[in-house]
């Protein structure tokens, strides 16, 4: 009967599916580098892009679509000229001016509040769902990519993040993958939120710098309410030392789990020039920093 057991549990193991969120306090900390990195490095996953304002793991991964499907990420008003009596009080009601004097509505401006449409004394404004972006499946040579397009001055990207974040975990239900890499988005509003949300495992990335640290530290306080204890590597060390040594204290004193340094490389960027990983283009001090995080974070999901 325990050997069942001990089968089963094995079982289930193999059945867990980790997701790795890669998030920083600020832009331009070298997320999407390291996630690339961590790409190149790890077996039997799945890759998403959830930095979904400002996605550009894509130029890296240089993906193959596959599969392609609009993103609904609300409603917009539309007005029917026909019924239209043009009394006005759309006009009088609408908080953001997007009903012009000549009875037209500019969509970028609409928030799709209906309130337009709910005092509208002949029905003329009904709401309609608006394209907000689309969703990717695609190929790589290092396996499959959910990724996703917000479109110009198109909100709801926390809620794009959680369609990614699903199809993700679908397609590795799908082919049984145990591991998810999300490259998250910077800072600690609504798409942070959404790519922390069950969340098995996250890695700060931060820099030092005043801002740096200021924002890391937020975003530390922003994991722990999803009660998950982040891990933190400090990119770009060497361009400060004593605020490095900083974080380093800061993550001793508040218990959480330092995994490494990277330094200064000017090979990152033209590894991203070239459409490469920094392990694909290089194999100095970065990319052995990398594979020693990459190790750590192996031990600490248990893959």
């Amino acid at each position: 009967m325990e050997e069942k057991d001990t089968d089963i549990e094995k079982e289930e193991d193999m059945s867990k599916i980790n997701e790795l969120i890669v998030i920083s306090g600020k832009g331009g900390t070298g997320k999407t580098t390291i996630v690339s990195a961590f790409a190149s490095l790890a077996k039997n996953k799945i890759m998403a892009d959830c930095d979904v304002d400002a996605a550009d793991l894509h130029l890296i991964m240089n993906p193959e679509i596959r599969h392609r499907e609009n993103f609904i990420g609300g409603t917009r008003a539309v007005l029917n000229q026909d019924k239209c009596i043009k009394c006005g009080k759309c006009i009088e009601l609408c908080r953001f001016d997007a009903i012009k004097d000549d009875f037209c509505i500019e969509e970028p401006y609409c928030e799709g509040c209906s309130v337009c449409s709910y005092f509208c004394p002949v029905k003329a404004i009904t709401m309609e769902d608006s394209i907000s972006g689309e969703i990717f499946i695609s190929d790589t040579r290092f396996g499959p990519f959910v990724h996703a397009k917000l479109g110009i001055a198109q909100e709801n990207s926390g809620k794009l993040v959680t369609e990614v974040r699903k199809k993700a975990k679908k397609l590795a239900e799908e082919n049984k993958f145990n591991l998810i890499i999300i490259d998250g988005s910077p800072g600690t509003g609504c798409p942070v939120i959404a790519s922390l949300a069950g969340a098995t495992s996250v890695l700060i990335v931060t820099e030092p710098t005043l801002s740096g640290i200021h924002d890391m530290k937020r975003v530390v306080e922003l994991s722990k309410n999803f009660s998950i204890n982040p891990s933190v590597c400090i990119n770009k060390y060497d361009i400060n030392i004593e605020l490095s040594k900083k974080i380093e204290d800061y993550c001793m004193k508040n218990s959480v789990d330092f995994y490494g340094r990277l330094p200064y490389d000017e090979n990152t960027t033209k590894a991203m020039v070239a459409r490469k990983t920094i392990i694909e283009y290089s194999s100095g001090e970065f990319s052995n920093s990398i594979k020693g995080i990459w190790i750590k974070l192996e031990e600490k999901l248990e893959i």
